[in-house]
């Protein structure tokens, strides 16, 4: 399985702005350090597509990704980042919630959290906001090769038990170096989505 065509379409702050398509949307929250951009460039096999930038919250715009035509991947602005002004998070907020309350393209949340360390007030917050609204996800845990093979399964299990997740086959464990979980996860887009037909190989 193999994606031929992603491209960066457009950053958008608020409604007006976006993209004007029929096409599904997978969209991806998480920290400011999480890895978005990491996890966009390795699924979609292309080194520079999205920008990572070494200072978290530098991202302030809502960045649509055009994925072979078939659907987009939509990278919001992350969370959590404490040095960014009180107003200016509350811009991200209202950015976001507009997004999300709004959009009727919108077809699955990916959730992405950083498996080193238990999700954080503001991960919980977000996964409390997505379910709220009833909005199809799946949680990524990034960075899986940071940690010991023995690991993963116990702070996979620390992550459900602080999401209150009783499926814990919704969190799929990724490396955006090793390419871990990369398959799966395009599995997922194809089987729930079944409109959407990635190209073989």
């Amino acid at each position: 399985m193999r994606i031929n065509n992603a491209r960066y379409v457009i950053s958008a702050v608020n409604k007006e702005q976006y993209p004007r398509h029929d096409l599904p949307e997978f969209v991806l929250v998480g920290k400011s350090n999480v890895g978005k951009s990491s996890f966009i460039n390795s699924i979609t096999n292309r080194k520079k597509l999205a920008h990572v930038s070494s200072q978290p919250g530098k991202t302030r715009t809502i960045n649509f990704y055009n994925i072979d035509d078939k659907f987009y991947f939509v990278d919001l602005p992350g969370y959590g980042f404490a040095k960014v002004s009180r107003r200016e998070k509350a811009r991200w907020a209202n950015m976001v919630n507009e997004y999300l309350s709004q959009r009727d393209n919108i077809k699955l949340i990916i959730q992405l959290l950083d498996i080193r360390h238990p999700p954080t007030k503001d991960d919980v917050t977000m996964y409390e906001y997505i379910t709220y609204y009833n909005l199809n996800r799946i949680i990524v845990a990034t960075k899986v090769d940071k940690i010991s093979r023995n690991k993963v399964k116990a702070n996979l299990d620390i992550i459900g038990k602080h999401l209150n997740l009783s499926d814990r086959t919704l969190i799929i464990p990724y490396s955006s170096y090793s390419g871990q979980g990369r398959e799966e996860i395009l599995k997922i887009l194809q089987q729930n989505y079944k409109n959407i037909q990635l190209r073989e190989k």
